[in-house]
């Protein structure tokens, strides 16, 4: 097994035991990227120098036996609408091309405290504004299982560099499923925690009502790991929320059988014939490995919150220079510009109904299943042929949507494969900061599964 096939979990016990050093495991990964980048152009800023500095300094930290944890040495990948001090955060637009802040995300903080070494900034759809990541400054992002199609968005560059082990895990960002429609797209696993359980300062907004930052990785464990490094409440964030952070990773270990609400309504219709087919499988395994199935139904969620706060946020720089924008952000720019202060406000007002509401669904279940998207990816060429954005947004966001309205821990894992070989996702919800029984039953049901281990053909065919 080469060294970038290794989970975190892996090659931190490695790196603790001195068996393998952060330097050799960061070479690894930037080996991959110089191999693999120019096909998948899932990054826009490799941080080469400043990646080796840090693996440098966790060696020398280890090696003196101040290990700092599961992610001390490990090389993230971060989406490139994370501010990170001196490096440029482009948010895939001509706009800010040159971009450079001059502090540091509270995730990259946090990040760097844990030891993490940071690798680069990743490709994305311009402005987090679309689920393709066709849409780029920088170029489409490329899926490893299929290059001619689309890895899903926007974190798209975030997934695709995580499914093709150009780095161990990375963070995106979520306002209608940006981290778990790519993740079922690419094959791996995506957590959209708590609406502010991790914070979003120093992360260039999309919508602040629905915005969420969370953990894209090969498997749960490693994503728990993740989470557990970057949750917590943060002062100078007005969304961050003060809860406890739980032991994420100790709770995989719980045995609990729970009680699964598998919600049909509005999420279930439609489905492409061979995603139908992979969820009908995941529900017989759901039905053996917990104590009840049940379904349910959920609140109808407001649908004028986003285009109003995302317009609020580009109204200054669509005035001065529209012609930085792509011709797919310019239009759903304008289309947001339409919607009446009256029409924002009570949705706005429907958003928190909506968030208290739905906490009473978890009286009679634990959690809740659906497919993560009604379709698979399609073409990139397609994707870029798209003149008119399709409302109320893309069908294969249809289905994480709702859940960024109601503001849930809601995690998307593979669960079966296409004919032609196209991952496919299955989506657990829990209550309000009940990351620790998500994680625990969708690890319970990887571990039931081989789903997890496969790995793109494209990734197996550029490593020999």
């Amino acid at each position: 097994m080469q060294m970038t096939e290794l989970s975190i979990s892996e090659a931190s016990d490695l790196l603790r035991q001195k068996q393998i050093s952060p330097v050799d495991l960061t070479s690894a990964c930037l080996e991959r990227i110089d191999q693999l980048n120019p096909t998948l152009n899932a990054f826009i800023t490799v941080t080469r120098e400043t990646a080796i500095a840090e693996a440098r300094a966790a060696e020398a930290e280890i090696q003196k036996g101040n290990w700092l944890g599961p992610l001390h040495g490990i090389p993230i990948g971060l989406k490139d609408l994370i501010d990170t001090a001196g490096i440029k955060t482009t948010c895939g637009s001509a706009l800010f091309a040159d971009r450079v802040p001059t502090e540091d995300a509270d995730v990259v903080h946090r990040l760097k405290r844990a030891g993490a070494v940071l690798i680069g900034k990743q490709n994305m759809q311009e402005f987090a504004y679309g689920g393709t990541s066709a849409s780029s400054h920088f170029g489409p992002v490329c899926n490893p299982w299929d290059t001619k199609r689309i890895p899903g968005g926007s974190s798209g560059g975030s997934a695709a560099a995580v499914a093709a082990g150009m780095c161990f895990g990375a963070i995106g960002s979520d306002t209608g499923g940006s981290i778990r429609e790519p993740a079922a797209f690419c094959g791996i696993v995506g957590l959209k925690p708590t609406y502010g359980r991790v914070s979003t300062r120093g992360v260039f907004p999309l919508s602040w009502s629905l915005d969420h930052l969370g953990p894209l990785c090969r498997n749960v464990m490693d994503t728990a790991t993740m989470l557990e490094a970057i949750a917590g409440y943060d002062e100078f964030d007005a969304t961050s929320a003060d809860w406890p952070i739980d032991d994420y990773r100790a709770a995989l270990g719980a045995k609990k059988r729970f009680r699964i609400g598998v919600v049909r309504d509005g999420f279930f219709e439609g489905l492409d014939l061979e995603i139908e087919d992979a969820m009908n499988q995941a529900l017989k395994l759901i039905a053996e490995i917990s104590g009840e199935v049940v379904e349910i139904k959920l609140p109808p969620t407001p649908t004028t919150v986003q285009a109003p706060e995302v317009y609020a946020v580009h109204a200054q720089y669509l005035a001065r220079t529209p012609e930085l924008y792509r011709p797919w952000m310019r239009e759903r720019l304008e289309q947001a510009a339409a919607v009446d202060t009256v029409s924002y406000v009570l949705g706005r007002r429907e958003l928190e109904q909506v968030r208290r509401a739905v906490n009473a669904v978890f009286s009679t279940v634990d959690l809740l299943v659906t497919p993560t998207t009604p379709v698979p990816p399609i073409t990139i060429e397609k994707a870029l042929n798209m003149t008119t954005p399709p409302l109320p947004g893309e069908l294969w966001l249809r289905n994480t949507r709702p859940f960024n309205a109601y503001g849930l821990p809601t995690i998307s894992i593979p669960c079966g494969f296409t004919q032609t070989g196209l991952p496919i996702g299955l989506q657990i919800a829990g209550p309000r900061f009940g990351e620790g029984r998500v994680l625990a039953f969708a690890h319970s049901f990887e571990q039931s599964t081989d789903w997890h281990k496969c790995v793109p053909t494209f990734q197996l065919t550029q490593s020999q």
